[in-house]
């Protein structure tokens, strides 16, 4: 029976790094081959288990991307948008799948990553979850069925250390919202109101961020209309959640022809 898929965690000592780390190296159908952190990070050099405060498992927190990946079929990359972008061509040369749920990516490094899926598998989504995903279907579809006469709002909820706003899955979520209606959500987007703003612009989506405590992440959709709200919800009460989607990510990239694909692809929704 041949290995199971290498698996390598970047960011290996963040929150989800290390949710990560476990649910590797737990797996019945992937093994982790590396875990990575940027340079003069503490970790470098100790056994990530070890530094995690459990046992050892054999792999050493490093800095080099290549080195790490080097017996990896995939990354898994939850971290700021300048490491992801140069992960992104480092992956591409090892020929390992590039997960990506690092969120705040702009229009120059989205471009980036588009130019690196033209020789990697690279698989990007704000939000790993099935329920979400699910969400963004639904958002869509809604969207598509409601006029302009229904004001489309995205409220988001995190916890109190999240850095950016609106969250990755705000904005796929008016993604999805613009799409149905045919527009450019750049075109659009409401991103903060304070002071005197005026009147709400026919066809707008606004977004609205809350930050505090311990929120792993509640998402609603808005649409209001003339005398009725629809109203769609997803809420998250287990970061778990995002890295069990982050491992099938992986695992179903593998073998697939260079490009860039989401969540939506590999849950066949």
């Amino acid at each position: 029976m041949s290995e199971n898929p290498g698996i390598v965690i970047n960011g290996a000592s963040g929150r989800m790094g290390q949710m990560l780390i476990k649910l590797v190296s737990e797996s019945p159908a992937a093994r982790l081959v590396g875990a990575l952190e940027h340079p003069g990070h503490g970790w470098i050099g100790q056994d990530i288990g070890e530094a995690m405060g459990g046992t050892a498992l054999g792999i050493a927190v490093t800095d080099d991307a290549l080195e790490a990946m080097a017996n990896a079929q995939a990354v898994i990359d939850f971290t700021a948008p300048a490491a992801t972008v140069a992960l992104a061509g480092l992956a591409a040369q090892a020929r390992a799948v590039h997960v990506i749920g690092t969120t705040g990516l702009r229009g120059d490094d989205l471009a980036k990553l588009e130019a690196a899926a033209r020789h990697a598998t690279i698989i990007r989504a704000g939000n790993m979850s099935l329920g979400v995903n699910l969400l963004v279907q639904l958002t869509r579809k809604v969207a598509e069925a409601l006029d302009e006469a229904f004001d489309v709002e995205v409220v988001e909820a995190h916890h109190r250390h999240k850095v950016d706003a609106p969250s990755g899955t705000a904005l796929m979520l008016g993604e999805a919202a613009a799409e149905g209606r045919g527009v450019q959500l750049d075109r659009v987007a409401d991103r903060g109101r304070d002071g005197i703003t005026g009147a709400r612009k026919d066809g707008h989506i606004g977004f609205s961020a809350i930050r505090g405590g311990d929120i792993v992440g509640e998402h609603d959709v808005i649409f209001a209309g003339p005398g009725e709200r629809v109203i769609l919800r997803h809420i998250a009460t287990d970061r778990a959640i995002f890295a069990r989607g982050a491992l099938k990510a992986a695992l179903w990239g593998i073998g697939r022809h260079p490009g860039s694909y989401n969540m939506v692809d590999v849950l066949g929704l």
